[in-house]
């Protein structure tokens, strides 16, 4: 059994195609008629084609039972090979450009790089005009890359070639480095080795310790580190050398051995306290209440094997005026060697009360360290998961204010996951909700160590105006209608059909006829061009409710509790924008909250994962903040949607609007959330259509070019997000 790739000239004669056999490590699967990756390493090879040289763009559909995962091909032409990776979309097509050089004879395929089974029902190789390549690969620049943003194709050109010439090389040759950096993907451990050999800045000791002299920086950093017993000793010796190899000297380690230590450890750790004066012995998980810890002293706590990376103490003297800092971080195996990193967003308040998402690499300035550290002290050895937990959850009910994240990972843990340290997170979370006086329910959530918080819905029960804008397709809109109507426990809502100027006789009937069954059902009739913002803005005008939400014509509940959820979030005073998790109609996500910055404007979180997969970090599965969510179904309360002056009808018509409107949200002050337990499905676009006129894309060109003037350094630094991580794809992978 082989595979083919159809491989054809655009305006050109030439047309043929491919066979691929397998070679190491894959089968077919003749019962399920698919293949069958034994491992990462399989691949198809082909021998003996006809490579005209010059541009080919790859279009590529791989349906498998993996999600994040990229194809490769490695093109070789006599001793020279050239290799490019290729994220893979799921039930899209992947599409992306290479140039093939002269002398080309064979090229090998992986499909997908992880085990698994796949198959291919497209696959094909086009050969392209230089001018096509060309124009492609600069508005892809534009979009993803960087340092491209908010630049004309000529001026993205002009800079290509300014750096081809600071290096020697061809324009073309520079370009193409440009290009394939957008294509960097994937957070597998031998990804993460990559990333960290190739994109990791390494600190430069002899300028930064300049830097130190030159700010004359100041401040303390004291860690308290639990000692378990004598097994601790090797790796306590590696948590003090990375100590020792700082920047930054004005650090000093207390080392708090746990009660019954076996005697020969106190030796040992005083044998430690002789070679280093800094470090200290104490007994006592009391001792930061007995002292002074001042505003220039950061704390932090250390699992003996803990490392901080080299510029970790430099990193945190530039941040002054904060009050909590925390970091990326990431795990060191039996061998030293770094995997799983943990990248992390700006302060998220509801993904703490999902997720002991901080970690383990956080410090706290002195004189708040008092306030926030947890009832009986220091931790021991065994408990200071939890504790770090618990340390983190009471800054929910502080006054520490200011709180910052470091996208840099400065700490490498010799534990497990922080994610899974804590014990019975849900158990701590509504420990820490009955100390604030929260009266929210707690249950353990849906991924390991999780939890949720179940808000309660104000009594009496607010309205909720729904505006269900449409035109026409009686068969898009009676599913929506009737599944609302018919699958919503939460009662206490009106529905308003906004009517744009339908002219099927089905639709007008079916609206008569549901306006007549249903009181809570109202038709009201919108007759100008469409306008989604002008459009909801003229129902939220003329709705009753409390709450509004904006909802597409094409969702449909899947269960009853959707719009209790929402509404229960959207009361809470401190929340703006609520949205949902939506399905395709297969079952993949199609919205798993918005990520600023992705393709240029925004993108939609874990898009085209599978149903039950608990995405990045398990991000998936958790209620969070999130700076935007869409408004196929988005909850907000009616004065907070007029205070930000409802949606923005003179530049954002059809596009953009959800976003702009959940910025504005933000700018005020409220936390936008996006909850997975309000579950819809969503026939994406079908009744407004694709923008595929040379009319619409202007418009969508033009809706984008608002967004990046009216909110660029927002959309290129999310804070909900991790500059870390891509904004050339959805997947959460590295950028």
């Amino acid at each position: 059994m082989t595979i083919t790739a159809n491989m054809q000239v655009v305006l050109g004669t030439l047309t043929f195609q491919q066979a691929l056999a397998p070679k190491d490590n894959v089968v077919w699967d003749a019962y399920h008629h698919r293949w069958e990756a034994l491992d990462e390493s399989m691949e198809f090879t082909a021998q003996g084609g006809v490579y005209l040289p010059g541009w080919y763009m790859i279009e590529l559909m791989v349906d498998r039972s993996v999600t994040s995962v990229a194809a490769s091909f490695r093109f070789v032409a006599g001793r020279r090979t050239f290799n490019i990776d290729m994220p893979l979309r799921v039930g899209k097509l992947s599409k992306r450009l290479v140039h093939v050089p002269w002398g080309v004879k064979s090229f090998a395929f992986r499909p997908m790089n992880a085990k698994g089974h796949f198959s291919l029902p497209h696959f094909r190789l086009v050969w392209v005009t230089a001018s096509f390549a060309r124009d492609r690969l600069l508005q892809r620049l534009i979009n993803i890359h960087q340092d491209y943003r908010d630049i004309s194709q000529q001026e993205a050109a002009r800079k290509i070639r300014v750096r081809a010439r600071a290096s020697g090389e061809s324009w073309r040759r520079t370009a193409i480095r440009e290009y394939e950096s957008t294509y960097i993907s994937l957070c597998s451990r031998r990804n993460y080795r990559l990333w960290v050999r190739e994109f990791e800045s390494k600190p430069d000791g002899a300028k930064i310790r300049t830097k130190i002299q030159a700010r004359q920086l100041v401040g303390e950093y004291l860690f308290y580190i639990p000692v378990a017993g004598i097994h601790d000793a090797d790796s306590l010796v590696k948590t003090i050398k990375s100590l020792q190899l700082q920047l930054l000297d004005s650090w000093r380690a207390v080392l708090l051995p746990s009660v019954g230590c076996a005697a020969d450890v106190l030796p040992y750790l005083e044998k430690m306290v002789a070679e280093d004066p800094r470090i200290t012995i104490s007994d006592t998980k009391s001792e930061p209440r007995k002292m002074t810890l001042s505003a220039s002293m950061w704390v932090s706590v250390l699992s003996p094997g803990d490392k901080l990376s080299a510029h970790a103490l430099y990193m945190l003297a530039g941040y002054p005026d904060a009050e909590l800092l925390y970091s990326d971080e990431d795990q060191l195996d039996a061998e030293g060697m770094r995997h799983s990193p943990l990248f992390k967003p700006q302060w998220n308040p509801d993904l703490l009360l999902s997720q002991p998402y901080i970690g383990c690499a956080i410090w706290v300035r002195g004189d708040k360290f008092s306030e926030i550290m947890p009832a009986g002290g220091l931790p021991c050895a065994t408990s200071i998961g939890s504790w770090q937990a618990k340390l983190a959850l009471n800054v929910l009910a502080s006054n520490v204010r200011k709180i910052q994240s470091i996208g840099r990972i400065l700490l490498h843990r010799a534990v497990s996951s922080p994610l899974s340290l804590a014990n019975d997170y849900a158990a701590l979370v509504s420990l820490s909700l009955n100390e604030m006086g929260c009266s929210a329910q707690v249950v353990p959530g849906r991924v390991v160590n999780s939890a949720r918080v179940m808000w309660p819905v104000p009594s009496p029960q607010p309205l909720v105006s729904l505006l269900v804008p449409t035109r026409d397709g009686v068969e898009i809109l009676k599913p929506c209608v009737d599944a609302i109507l018919e699958r919503t426990a939460y009662r206490h809502f009106e529905l308003l059909i906004l009517d744009n100027q339908s002219s099927c006789a089905k639709t007008l009937a079916y609206m008569e006829e549901v306006e007549q069954r249903d009181s809570r059902v109202k038709v009201m009739r919108w007759n100008h061009d469409f306008n989604y913002s002008a459009i909801n803005n003229f129902g939220a005008q003329h709705s009753r409710g409390d709450i509004i939400g904006l909802i597409n014509n094409d969702v449909e509940p899947i269960d009853g509790e959707w719009l209790t959820e929402m509404v229960s979030q959207a009361s809470r005073p401190e929340v703006g924008c609520v949205g949902a998790k939506l399905y395709y109609p297969n079952g993949t996500i199609q919205h798993g909250g918005v990520i600023l910055g992705i393709g240029g404007v925004a993108g939609h979180a874990h898009r085209f994962f599978q149903h039950n997969e608990e995405g990045y970090a398990g991000r998936l599965q958790l209620v969070q903040n999130l700076t935007a969510v869409t408004a196929a179904c988005l909850l907000l309360r009616r004065e907070v949607f007029e205070q930000v002056g409802g949606l923005n009808e003179p530049d954002l018509a059809v596009a953009y609007n959800d976003v702009d409107l959940c910025l504005k949200v933000h700018k005020l002050g409220l936390r936008n959330l996006w909850t997975p337990f309000a579950e819809l499905y969503h026939h994406e676009s079908i009744s407004r259509g694709a923008d595929d006129t040379p009319k619409k894309r202007a418009r969508a060109l033009k809706e984008a070019r608002y967004m990046r003037e009216q909110w660029g350094p927002l959309l290129d630094k999310d804070p909900a997000y991790n500059p870390n991580l891509t904004l050339a794809n959805e997947d959460f992978s590295l950028r």
